[in-house]
């Protein structure tokens, strides 16, 4: 049955530096089916869809789409809501009042979630329609996916910047803390090692949420590498917590909390700041730093990788041919096949909704300090190409002086 009205696409939750590529590949692709009356895009996500804050992407040029797809962040804003079944049924009333036949909504676990609710109502009014989840997070935990769009991209930076602070650390040592967003999931932080080249490279130390974080073993950890080479670059995960799964920082101090009641673990540099107050104090080490990698990690404008924008459009565009060509509804789905491709299938919401997918135990290292060969090998074809860094080679020079 060919099902004819509007496509409203909608972006939720954090920004990406490819979550515009998703956009626009569905709105192109939607625009070449002749049922599709129009392309509106609910700027501000769900809020805007209950706000009628809709923008009508079918008079835009496909040139400004194409400038728009390789532009960093939401382009049509986000929104933090969280729609309960009354926020949906609201959703769902603008919908028929507006004769919107499709929605494509890109997010992460909450944004399935909404996808599966509105999608439940209009199948409870009998209201033909069909709903799409299109897959967007840095944190790569969505289930059923080999990995997530905005992830790649999230990731090259983070491995780059560790690169540099490992370089930084080289020419002058000490101990240096780096905070890697990821509440519940440590891929994330993971790629900090990356970019390790030689056998001394940091971060010589990663902490992630999957393994228990103690502070007497993290100070040990960090004693050894630094009586080992001098000095020692660690990557902690922003949601590192011990065994009992309270966060490290609310045991150290007192931090605020969202609407969620969700403790605030991004946009503050406090979890750096107080492992390194522990080092200084319980290992008498003066020359300690931390930095707290924070937004930047997100939507960093020229730090991209080519793969993740490839597999963000791609997923777009499959939105629009499931739901528009097949008449299905679903979330998106990538499959790694081979070394290195991907397939998309259309998964059961239920799979993904409300559910956090975390790292394998076979990509953390034994003693839960560090990533194993398997996680690199894992993560190196998502990064496209790579960033490459040198360090002199050149002999030493024979003393005359001080022999």
């Amino acid at each position: 049955m060919e099902l004819k009205g509007k496509v409203v696409v909608a972006q939720g939750g954090g920004p990406t530096a490819v979550i515009n590529q998703s956009l626009v590949g569905a709105v192109l692709e939607s625009r070449k089916f002749p049922q599709i009356t129009q392309v509106y895009g609910a700027v501000g996500g769900v809020r805007g869809i209950v706000d009628e804050h809709f923008m009508d992407l079918t008079q835009e040029t496909t040139h400004n789409l194409e400038r728009v797809a390789v532009t960093p962040s939401s382009a049509l804003s986000s929104t933090r809501d969280k729609p309960d079944q009354k926020y949906c049924e609201e959703i769902f009333k603008v919908f028929k009042a507006h004769d919107v036949r499709y929605f494509f909504y890109i997010g992460g676990n909450d944004s399935s979630d909404t996808v599966r609710i509105v999608n439940e109502e209009a199948e409870r009014s009998k209201y033909e329609f069909r709903a799409i989840h299109i897959p967007k997070t840095i944190d790569n935990d969505l289930m059923v996916n080999d990995h997530t769009p905005g992830f790649p991209s999230a990731a090259k930076f983070v491995s780059q910047a560790f690169a540099g602070l490992n370089l930084d650390n080289r020419a002058l040592p000490g101990v240096h803390i780096g905070v890697v967003m990821g509440r519940h999931a440590g891929f994330l932080t993971a790629a900090a090692a990356a970019a390790r080249k030689n056998i001394d490279d940091g971060p010589h130390l990663v902490y992630v949420p999957e393994r228990a974080f103690e502070i007497d073993n993290f100070l040990s950890d960090v004693k050894a590498m630094y009586d080992k080479h001098g000095r020692c670059l660690v990557a902690v995960s922003e949601g590192i917590q011990d065994a009992s799964g309270t966060p490290i920082l609310a045991k150290l101090m007192e931090t605020e909390r969202d609407a969620h009641g969700n403790m605030q673990l991004s946009g503050t540099g406090a979890l750096g700041e107080q492992l390194a107050n522990q080092i200084k104090e319980k290992l008498g080490l003066k020359r300690v730093r931390s930095d707290t990698l924070g937004y930047l990690q997100r939507s960093f404008l020229g730090c991209v990788s080519e793969v993740d924008q490839q597999e963000a459009r791609e997923v777009g565009e499959k939105a629009a041919q499931f739901a528009i060509w097949h008449n299905v509804d679903g979330s998106i789905t990538i499959h790694r096949t081979g070394d290195y491709s991907v397939d998309y299938r259309l998964t059961n919401l239920k799979e993904i909704a409300a559910k956090t997918r975390l790292m394998p135990d076979s990509f953390i290292n034994k003693a839960g300090n560090n990533v194993s060969d398997a996680f690199i090998h894992y993560l190196r074809p998502l990064l496209g190409a790579e960033t490459h860094y040198a360090s002199l080679r050149a002999p030493l020079a024979q003393k005359i002086l001080n022999k």
